[in-house]
């Protein structure tokens, strides 16, 4: 089984990017032949800063080794080192009708939050995005791709561009399926809305004490007092992150007692922080060690470009050999 994801460097990574992408990329690594790049390309469409981008890159890289991704059991690198993934987009694109990405969930919310503020913003990088990623999962005849929810329609225009191509020049490319979990399908932020750096209600995985601190204290809540039973608890964002980083039974306990009433939003959110300050204490050793060595994570992903370029390089001459462009 082949097993391929992508994460943007576009900022700090967060609790929605780790329980979404990070740790399930983290597990499957031992489960099959694993491909986790970070997807500098797509950063493109949205942040303009070089400087801000190569730095991004780097924490991205640190973020992932810090938490647990082992180069031994999988191939980990930048995008932009293999540019068979730009190659192949140019040619999906051929095969891809328009209202196939005229449908798309994730570029029309782009449009409508850019058309707000710069209308200028919205290029063509944004509307091409699902065939890049298409080209990001097919280039590695990808089995299985780790998705969030809100990712899931671009994979299955994947599926759609895939089929479409195999149709036309014959049998080229593995069809991947997805792998959803649901239970953390979408990671509440501390406005109550999906957590993104978009809407700026983020939890840092890596961020400093203090400021964490202040941002989990004012996760917005309702007006009830602590004496009032709270039947709804298990809607509560600050619940639903808790039983994400605290153990099943502590979190259990927390939500009975805001059922039963005599437990304020307070202590919660002071519960809620402790649980997610431990939960990332050994990770947090790890990325302050590997800050010490910047050379071996350059190491990691210049060794796995040139793995990933391999098998990238295979895939893209068995297409260009199917439709045509090679003999």
């Amino acid at each position: 089984m082949r097993i391929l994801t992508g994460i943007q460097p576009s900022g700090a990574l967060h609790l929605g990017n780790y329980f979404g992408a990070m740790r399930p990329a983290i597990e499957l690594q031992e489960k099959g032949e694993a491909f986790y790049f970070i997807a500098d390309y797509h950063s493109m469409t949205s942040l303009t800063d070089p400087v801000k981008r190569r730095q991004y890159t780097r924490d991205v890289a640190l973020d992932f080794l810090a938490c647990g991704l082992d180069p031994a059991k999988c191939i980990f690198w930048r995008q932009s080192d293999t540019p068979q993934h730009t190659e192949l987009a140019w040619i999906l694109s051929t095969v891809t009708p328009m209202g196939l990405l005229e449908r798309c969930h994730s570029y029309k919310d782009k449009v409508a939050r850019l058309a707000e503020g710069d209308a200028g913003a919205v290029n063509h990088g944004l509307f091409a995005y699902p065939v890049l990623m298409a080209a990001d999962i097919l280039l590695y005849d990808s089995n299985v791709v780790p998705v969030g929810k809100d990712q899931k329609q671009h994979l299955e225009v994947t599926r759609d561009i895939a089929a479409k191509f195999n149709q036309l020049y014959g049998q080229t490319f593995v069809i991947p399926e997805p792998q959803i979990r649901e239970d953390v399908a979408i990671v509440p932020g501390t406005d109550g809305q999906k957590m993104s750096k978009s809407y700026g209600n983020t939890l840092e995985i890596f961020g400093d004490e203090k400021i964490l601190r202040k941002k989990v204290m004012s996760i917005v809540m309702d007006s009830r007092t602590p004496a009032e039973p709270k039947p709804d608890a298990d809607k509560n964002s600050a619940v639903q992150l808790l039983k994400l980083v605290a153990p099943a039974e502590i979190a259990k306990d927390i939500e009975e007692r805001l059922r039963a009433g005599g437990m304020g939003y307070g202590d919660l959110k002071k519960a809620l922080f402790e649980h997610y300050w431990n939960y990332f204490a050994a990770a947090r050793t790890n990325r302050a060690e590997l800050e010490k060595a910047p050379d071996y994570v350059e190491q990691v992903l210049s060794a796995g470009g040139k793995k990933a370029r391999v098998v990238a390089e295979t895939v893209i001459t068995r297409a260009k050999r199917a439709c045509g462009l090679s003999a």
